[in-house]
C-alpha cells in the first residue's frame, strides 16, 4: 500500500531540493530521516517534515490501527519539480534593472510498505474500527 506526501510553492530551487532528494530516494524511511536530520542542508529539513507527513498519511490510510513501524517503510519514489517563478526587478549601475528570479518548487513523496498487508489483519481493522464508532 502506498501513501503520498506533497510539498507545494517550497521557497528554494528545484535544483538545490534535488540534490538533498536524490540522497533519500529509494532508502528505509527511519534511514532517510537520519540522513536529513544530519545533513546541511537547507532542504533536509523541508524534507525531514514532508517523510514524516509521507508516515502519516499512510498510516491514516489504513484507519490508524497499522503502525508504519512494523511494515518497514520505504520512500518508492521522490521527485522535485520547478514551481511559479516570482520575478523582481533590482536598480542596477547607470539606470538600468536586473531581473531577480526567486524560485520555488514542488516535492512529491511516496511511501510503500515492503511488509505486506495481509487480508486478515485489513479485517481486524475494519471489525475494531466499527466496534469503536
Amino acid at each position: 500500500m502506498e501513501a503520498v506526501a506533497k510539498l507545494r510553492n517550497c521557497p528554494m530551487s528545484a535544483r538545490k531540493m534535488r540534490l538533498v532528494v536524490d540522497i533519500i530516494r529509494g532508502k528505509n524511511v527511519d534511514e532517510a530521516l537520519n540522513i536529513l536530520r544530519f545533513t546541511k542542508k537547507e532542504a533536509a529539513v523541508w524534507l525531514e517534515k514532508l517523510v514524516l507527513s509521507a508516515i502519516a498519511n499512510w498510516e491514516h490510510k489504513n484507519n490508524m490501527a497499522l503502525n508504519a513501524d512494523d511494515y518497514d517503510l520505504v520512500i518508492k519514489t521522490a521527485f522535485s519539480n520547478e514551481g511559479t517563478t516570482i520575478k523582481r526587478f533590482r536598480p542596477a549601475p547607470h539606470g538600468r534593472a536586473h531581473r531577480i528570479r526567486k524560485r520555488t518548487n514542488h516535492v512529491t513523496l511516496v511511501v510503500e510498505n515492503r511488509i505486506p498487508i495481509d487480508a486478515d489483519s485489513e479485517v481486524e481493522v475494519a471489525e475494531e474500527v466499527a466496534t469503536e464508532e
